[in-house]
């Protein structure tokens, strides 16, 4: 059993600070500590995995308000124009935001500060920064408790991160439902949370990150974003968006695979069902709403990307991204692009056995329940 209280405490004592700015994260760690406690779950490691986590992102909070009483200035940064990536995992939107991250003037968010992001990296030494060696110590970790999850998505302390760790500092994230088996958990972040300052603190973090490792404009990505693209946009009013398309069908049972790798060495009972109701229920009402958003007045703030068609011409993706964007392609970032594309071992094609079957993911009986985005957006779809 764990309590909101002791973690916070333990994170204290830990960091020897004791600041943790705003009260409002308290929320959403209570909501964890209750659910988690509530649930029958969890195993040892579950509890141990879990109770990590909290710890680290308490700590990460109380590093960020120490250098920002330290640094006030911080706090005069801008984010300007972020780029940011929405739509279903599992749609090659992680080998689309590698790719982009390779631009030298764009600033992506790394594995390596996402986890750790105090003290702020340094532009001299962001290639060197000693927490990517102990980043590459917490993916061996990582390997041997999710061991399929390599095949999965690209796993370097330098890939890219998604969100997830910034908007934990507010303990409103989609990467608590792969902690244990919440689906309280999930409906209070899906149907009763909010999310404006969740997002105002990862705003936060990010004008942290580029205090002294600037890049012209920020280059993110995330899937979670989806439910909440109007607190999102409350916050990043100016940010722009692209959207993957894939075969629903070949997408959510993935997405659901995904989930059980994360979940299987934490539970003790089986999380299968688990995985798949909570992944229908979480994209369906985020492509409800995030289709809503572009409906009403968004709609020039996005481009879509064909998973097919980034498969087979890449290039082509890639240049209608920068002429929606208005930037430059230069030959450099051209070449680092192809770079990363070559040496790359993530899988494209997402072709490989699945450990969870049931009726709810069948392929046809997904794209039922999905026509309402698949007949939108997968209309020239042929993969």
């Amino acid at each position: 059993m764990l309590s909101a209280a002791g973690l916070i405490d333990k994170a204290r004592q830990a960091t020897g600070l004791d600041d943790f700015g705003d009260d409002g994260f308290r929320e959403g760690l209570e909501q964890v500590v209750r659910t988690a406690n509530a649930s029958s779950s969890l195993n040892d490691l579950g509890w141990q995995v879990l109770e990590g986590h909290c710890l680290m992102l308490l700590s990460n909070r109380l590093k960020i308000e120490h250098w920002y009483r330290l640094h006030p200035e911080i706090d005069e940064q801008e984010i300007i124009r972020p780029l940011i990536g929405l739509g279903l995992p599992r749609t090659g939107s992680t080998a689309l935001g590698c790719t982009l991250a390779e631009d030298p003037d764009a600033r992506s968010l790394q594995m390596w500060e996402a986890f750790a992001p105090c003290p702020p990296p340094e532009t001299a030494t962001y290639k060197t920064d000693p927490r990517i060696a102990e980043m590459g110590k917490m993916m061996e970790y990582a390997d041997q408790l999710y061991p399929r999850m390599k095949l999965m998505v690209p796993f370097a302390p330098t890939s890219i991160a998604e969100c997830q760790n910034l908007m934990g500092l507010d303990f409103k994230c989609q990467e608590f439902l792969t902690k244990s088996c919440c689906p309280d958990y999930a409906n209070w972040l899906l149907h009763e949370a909010d999310l404006v300052p969740t997002y105002q603190y990862m705003k936060r973090a990010l004008k942290l990150l580029q205090w002294r490792c600037p890049g012209r404009h920020w280059r993110l990505k995330s899937p979670s974003h989806m439910p909440f693209i109007t607190a999102l946009d409350q916050v990043f009013p100016d940010a722009q968006f692209w959207m993957t398309h894939r075969d629903i069908g070949k997408v959510l049972p993935s997405v659901v695979d995904l989930y059980f790798e994360m979940l299987r060495p934490s539970t003790s009972e089986a999380a299968a069902h688990y995985a798949v109701d909570v992944n229908i229920e979480w994209w369906t009402v985020g492509l409800r709403r995030l289709m809503a958003f572009r409906d009403n007045g968004a709609e020039d703030r996005f481009i879509d990307v064909q998973f097919a068609e980034f498969v087979a011409r890449p290039d082509e993706s890639i240049e209608a991204i920068y002429a929606f964007i208005g930037q430059e392609l230069t030959d450099e970032t051209r070449a680092r692009m192809a770079e990363w594309r070559k040496t790359s071992s993530s899988d494209a094609s997402g072709s490989r056995s699945y450990l969870v079957e049931s009726d709810q993911i069948e392929p046809d009986h997904l794209r039922k329940i999905f026509k309402f985005y698949t007949d939108r957006h997968l209309e020239r779809q042929a993969a």
